[in-house]
């Protein structure tokens, strides 16, 4: 019986990064499409159908969907920095994966159970990637 070759153990450890940097990178890409829906489609028929919101509500909530859909778009913006900065990003990955946590987690409790699945559940899976990717 022939045995088993393993790939090595860098090749193991490089597609695990591939794998996490893909996800943060989907989270951003999310991030910068509730920033969209927020900031300029709010009370637009996707905006409204997104939220599940009339168009009174969104016309008296704009400014606060705006301001909302601004800290998505730094949440996006920490997360592609971290990646722009390579091997040197983790730590920065590991903190705005971390916010988005946080807000996902705030969000599913406060204001829909959908939320957890949006943010928290990625993030956590974003998190727990870097963390594998990481592990000597």
């Amino acid at each position: 019986m022939r045995e088993r070759q393993r790939l090595p153990a860098t090749f193991e450890v490089s597609v695990l990064v591939f794998v996490a940097n893909l996800v943060v990178f989907l989270i951003a890409s999310v991030h910068v499409y509730i920033l969209v829906l927020e900031m300029f489609l709010w009370d637009k028929p996707r905006g409204l159908q997104a939220f599940g919101i009339t168009k009174d509500f969104a016309a008296q909530t704009k400014v606060l969907a705006a301001n909302q859909g601004l800290y998505n778009g730094f949440l996006a913006a920490g997360l592609f920095w971290g990646l722009w900065l390579g091997a040197l990003g983790g730590p920065v990955k590991v903190f705005f994966l971390s916010c988005v946590l946080i807000a996902g987690l705030y969000g599913g409790a406060t204001a829909s159970r959908r939320i957890l699945f949006i943010q928290a559940v990625p993030a956590t899976l974003g998190l727990v990637l870097l963390g594998l990717a990481s592990w000597p």
